[in-house]
């Protein structure tokens, strides 16, 4: 652990409080922690298990002899600093999309491909997946192995918290306003989120998609290493706080059984099945909410196709989701790789 010093970029906003969290939770093995944010932040304190870290400027912060950058600070600000903290050394964990589909940058779920870690050094950044992606390809993961993914086909019910603070406050303020017969005005959503659900998240693309439906498109055939698996997304907004659902649609080019696929993912690391439908069990973003796994249910054959399944996939977007994945690829950069 000797001057293993990182630093959390972004450490003010969600994803930046729950990695502080989650390293001290897991007993990360840094000899220093340091918080960064904008100008505007420098000076507050934030939590870092029973220690509270005083904010630095991240524009100012000098990364000579820091080892690991996890960042969220927002994706312009990644697209500056990020080469800066890996050209001094830093190896670089980004939560934004701007890196994503960079070819020189590996995109890591480390259920699913934790042998892409070592491309870091083309560029000395290491992405993190779009949240809902991540949650989907690690319940998909055992499946693929078994049969092979042909197409899949899902839909995404997201909580507001994905969209930030700002988000969670405008469901609240919105839900008390309805409730006192007060007309709520959508400012962080296009439309009125409380009692509602909006079916866009990020901006439309020409071809009617929205970026988020994209991502999952095409960061699902990066991280799985295959352009012959197709997606179709349709990504909505829902009135939720925490945790991401989505109802996910498998075809595989082999025939696979919901026995088989059941044990494959009971078996499978940081996947919970969580599905005894006659006895009313299966996973709500309510009891999934603040726990590491991502959460499987509703597993049954789709008779429509040759070879297909249905199943529901539930996860704490801000934790595995964001957070925990990316201190998970810290991990192993540890532990694999001498960091």
């Amino acid at each position: 652990m000797s001057n293993r010093k990182i630093a959390v970029a972004g450490a003010t906003g969600n994803v930046g409080r729950e990695i502080l969290n989650i390293l001290a939770e897991r007993k990360f093995p840094a000899s220093e922690v340091v918080a960064l944010a904008s100008r505007n932040s420098v000076g507050q304190k934030v939590s870092y298990g029973n220690k509270e870290l005083t904010v630095q400027a991240l524009e100012d912060f000098d990364f000579t002899g820091t080892k690991i950058g996890l960042f969220s600070p927002g994706g312009a600000v990644s697209a500056i600093h990020a080469p800066r903290a890996a050209a001094q050394g830093c190896v670089v964990i980004d939560n934004t999309s701007h890196f994503r589909m960079d070819p020189n940058v590996p995109l890591v779920v480390p259920e699913v491909n934790p042998q892409a870690i070592s491309d870091y050094k083309k560029s000395g950044i290491i992405a993190n997946p779009n949240c809902s992606t991540i949650q989907m390809v690690v319940a998909l993961k055992p499946l693929h192995d078994l049969a092979t993914i042909k197409r899949i086909v899902v839909a995404t019910y997201q909580a507001v918290s994905g969209a930030g603070k700002e988000a969670m406050d405008e469901l609240f303020d919105s839900t008390k306003k309805i409730y006192t017969n007060q007309m709520p005005t959508p400012k962080k959503f296009s439309k009125r989120i409380a009692f509602n659900v909006i079916p866009q998240i990020d901006s439309f693309m020409e071809d009617g998609a929205t970026k988020e439906e994209w991502k999952m498109k095409v960061e699902t055939k990066k991280i799985f290493g295959s352009d012959k698996i197709q997606v179709e997304a349709t990504c909505v907004r829902v009135p939720v706080f925490n945790c991401h659902s989505e109802a996910v649609n498998v075809e595989f080019e082999k025939p696979i059984t919901v026995k088989q696929a059941r044990a494959a993912l009971e078996e499978a690391d940081g996947v919970l099945v969580l599905d005894r439908p006659q006895e009313m069990v299966f996973a709500t973003p309510v009891e999934t909410s603040t726990h590491d796994a991502v959460f499987v249910s509703r597993l049954r054959k789709d008779d429509s196709v040759a070879n297909g399944l249905s199943l529901w996939v539930v996860a704490d977007n801000l934790k595995k989701g964001a957070a925990l994945n990316a201190v998970q690829i810290a991990e192993i950069l540890v532990k694999d790789h001498g960091f």
